[in-house]
């Protein structure tokens, strides 16, 4: 089967999440990955639970379609031999603190002097510049410093995190985006690049409402719960039994929404919901009212009406019921593959859909170094020098 990105070579230096999620989508899309680990112990992830066969799932989960190989890049020959693969590349990525690269040698402006064409990324927690460069960043910093927690969470409730590590994919996001403007250019023109992402510029960046609201009124976003800030209802309300959203979010919807489900004409006149402005100004108000009519019947009856009626309803669900939904797996969310350890992972699919090139499946995580020989080999490597570089990375780990 075709791919997208069959033939492109990428380089990957990266550990844990945002770099390994970039690298797995460009792997997906067909890209040749290759991922270097250290070799004493290789990507911290293969030391966080839950393992099968003393195989990590988190680091199975983001180093599907990559070969691994473990080389010691303090050591000539482990430097050199990445030297040697970087010829090869199109695509080199990193997530080192600012300057580590450089000091081991593998800097951008020393790559370009042997690959003129090549594309690399740097992936940090605050960037390459500015007065917080210098400092580790988690996803979780990236949340505090970006405004997320602030603003997430219930009205008086202490500022949370988002539920998932979603600055390290809204890096990971940019990265790819990034990496395939800059690989195009580089068909254009031959020329490579240096790419600088951030967790907390990536995260940011996505916060495009909040930012329009305190640029155009001074308005600072703060913690809602489950309301949205300029839209209601649109938001979670209680049922008899359980909690469902409800998204009436325009003036059509909100009178279906009124008529057909609710039962309840007459709040369509009423001068505080008059308007979605006055709606929002009124959310709590609302939010009382749709429940006192909600709490006669159980979320299952309300979704359905709510369906009928053409309103966008969901309920909320546990993540093991989410892995579960039909439509889940219809969509092919839900993948399989064979690994030589752990045997059959059931992994996330592919969630763009392409009519031509879709993303495969087409090898497990890596083991620690299973693919040192075989690339070392295809760089021209004889057999005794692969067998001096594993022996030397041991002796020096």
């Amino acid at each position: 089967m075709k791919q997208a990105l069959e033939g492109v070579r990428v380089i990957d230096l990266t550990q844990v999440l945002a770099g390994p999620y970039c690298t797995m989508v460009l792997g997906d899309m067909g890209a040749d990955v290759i991922k270097v680990e250290k070799a004493a112990g290789g990507d911290d992830t293969r030391r966080m639970g839950p393992y099968t066969n003393g195989e990590s799932h988190n680091f199975m989960m983001v180093n599907r379609n990559k070969r691994g190989v473990c080389l010691d890049l303090k050591t000539a020959a482990g430097h050199a031999a990445l030297l040697e693969l970087v010829k090869t590349a199109d695509v080199f990525i990193e997530n080192y603190r600012p300057n580590v690269t450089k000091k081991l040698g593998i800097d951008f402006d020393t790559l370009k002097e042997i690959n003129p064409s090549l594309v690399y990324c740097s992936i940090s927690g605050y960037g390459q510049t500015g007065p917080y460069s210098h400092k580790g960043g988690y996803d979780i910093m990236a949340q505090g410093l970006g405004g997320f927690m602030d603003m997430t969470g219930e009205k008086d409730g202490k500022p949370v995190k988002v539920g998932i590590a979603i600055n390290d994919i809204a890096a990971a996001q940019t990265a790819i985006q990034s990496i395939l403007a800059a690989y195009i250019h580089r068909l254009k023109t031959g020329e490579g690049q240096y790419i600088d992402v951030s967790l907390v510029d990536s995260g940011l960046a996505w916060t495009v409402w909040e930012a329009a609201a305190y640029f155009g009124a001074g308005e600072v976003a703060t913690r809602n719960g489950s309301a949205h800030r300029v839209s209601a209802p649109y938001q979670g309300y209680e049922a008899a039994d359980d909690t469902i959203l409800i998204g009436a979010g325009n003036q059509k919807l909100w009178e279906a929404f009124c008529r057909e489900v609710v039962e309840r004409p007459d709040w369509i006149n009423r001068p505080e919901y008059a308007t979605n402005s006055s709606r929002n100004d009124h959310a709590q108000g609302l939010e009382k009212d749709i429940e006192s009519v909600l709490a006669a019947q159980p979320s299952a009856y309300w979704l359905e009406k709510l369906e009928a009626a053409g309103i966008p309803c969901s309920p909320i669900l546990s993540y093991d019921k989410t892995l579960q939904d039909p439509h889940i797996h219809a969509r092919g969310m839900i993948q399989e593959y064979e690994h030589p350890l752990a045997g059959t992972v059931q992994t996330l699919g592919f969630p763009a859909k392409f009519s031509g090139t879709p993303g495969t499946l087409r090898r497990p995580a890596p083991l620690l170094g299973e693919h040192n020989a075989e690339v070392l080999e295809e760089l021209g490597y004889s057999a005794q020098q692969i067998a001096e570089i594993n022996q030397g990375q041991k002796t020096h780990s």
